[in-house]
């Protein structure tokens, strides 16, 4: 009969804890936040100072062996499900505690906004950056713990790796606009509402801002220009978008390891390591279209056959258009058991799925070939 308190006791405390953590981080963002100029705010160029202050300390101090020392044996799988569900908590705590704070005017005062002097932006609109910067610092950080504990490298400092972090965590697709992922995003009960916020003219402000400026302002501003429910709204929002991050970054750096992983194993065994990479790509054009998995495997494939096997192809490097013969050439002038390149080519044909028609027949020449080596 004791346990029911206790546990209520237990939930009361971490709740507690929790909200501490959020406070904490929450007084760190508004420092950052008093910083920016009205134009940060207007240019969209928040977001680019966003990104170094959330991550740059930030990558210094975590890293595979962070999380080992905090899980260790634990399967990465289960240590992800347990960081989106804490950072889908910081971000609904914080959502009602800066919800409180809104008010419909601020979409109007982002618009007006102009000058370089931090004191010219006004409280209101504060408020609202705070939110914002809050939780995008939060679903940068968490797609980064992502891909460290499911080992796909990303280096922040790299534009490119730089630029994959920011589309992971904000789920920006190719062809999407922001408010079909905010209204996949809000409760049913909602999504009404927000389409038709969605159809005034209250975003016209949001217009010249960035790309990603942009996506984060359409997203977050519904929660202070519907009226009524806002604090609720805000607290839904604030975790429905932070857990849809979470999956999708799971789901886009848990299949990158699975190709590492193909990549890796196809390495380890290969015997024929630069005759691998030349099949591999002869598999891969069989249809003349690359899918991304198929480009991705390649990539980490080059990569593992230099730093394991110290060979650099350069003709493969710059070839445009492969020629079957010249393939085949090389798989004639090799000798001795050639199970290995099967193996490769069968891999390679499957990491984007079932093989199709194309890609069986030039497997099944491959075969033959080797059959006569």
């Amino acid at each position: 009969m004791t346990k029911a308190p206790m546990d209520a006791a237990s939930i009361e405390a971490d709740d507690a804890a929790d909200r501490k953590v959020v406070e904490q981080e929450q007084d760190e963002i508004k420092d950052f936040v008093k910083g920016l100029s009205a134009d940060d705010i207007k240019s969209g160029n928040w977001f680019t100072k966003l990104a170094a202050h959330a991550m740059n300390s930030y990558t210094q101090k975590v890293d595979w062996q962070y999380f080992q020392d905090r899980y260790a044996g634990v399967p990465a799988d289960a240590i992800v499900d347990q960081r989106i569900k804490m950072a889908a908590r910081y971000a609904a705590l914080e959502g009602g505690l800066s919800a409180g704070a809104y008010t419909a005017t601020v979409a109007a005062t982002i618009g007006s906004l102009g000058g370089a002097s931090p004191a010219t932006v006004p409280a209101a609109a504060a408020s609202m950056m705070v939110d914002v910067a809050f939780l995008s610092q939060l679903q940068l950080r968490l797609a980064y713990d992502i891909s460290v504990l499911y080992r796909v490298p990303l280096d922040v400092n790299d534009p490119e790796d730089l630029w994959k972090l920011i589309r992971v965590a904000f789920t920006i697709k190719s062809g999407e606009a922001a408010n079909k992922t905010v209204v996949k995003a809000v409760p049913a009960l909602v999504r009404p509402l927000v389409k038709r916020f969605y159809s005034g003219s209250v975003l016209t402000a949001g217009k010249a801002l960035p790309v990603v400026g942009k996506h984060l302002l359409q997203r977050n501003v519904i929660k202070i220009g519907i009226p009524l429910v806002g604090v609720p709204l805000a607290v839904l929002l604030n975790r429905y978008t932070t857990l849809l991050a979470g999956r999708h970054a799971q789901a886009v750096f848990r299949n990158e390891a699975r190709v590492i992983e193909v990549a890796e194993g196809m390495t380890k065994r290969s015997r024929h390591p630069q005759l691998m990479l030349w099949v591999s790509w002869l598999v891969i054009r069989a249809n003349n279209k690359i899918a991304d998995d198929e480009a991705l495997l390649m990539r980490h494939l080059v990569r593992l056959v230099r730093e394991r096997h110290q060979v650099v192809d350069d003709q493969l490097a710059q070839l445009v258009d492969i020629d079957p013969a010249e393939v085949w050439e090389r798989v004639a002038a090799e000798s001795g058991d050639l199970s290995d390149i099967l193996d490769a080519a069968d891999r390679v044909a499957t990491v984007d799925g079932a093989p199709d028609a194309r890609e069986k027949a030039v497997i099944s020449e491959l075969r033959e070939r080797c059959l006569r080596v």
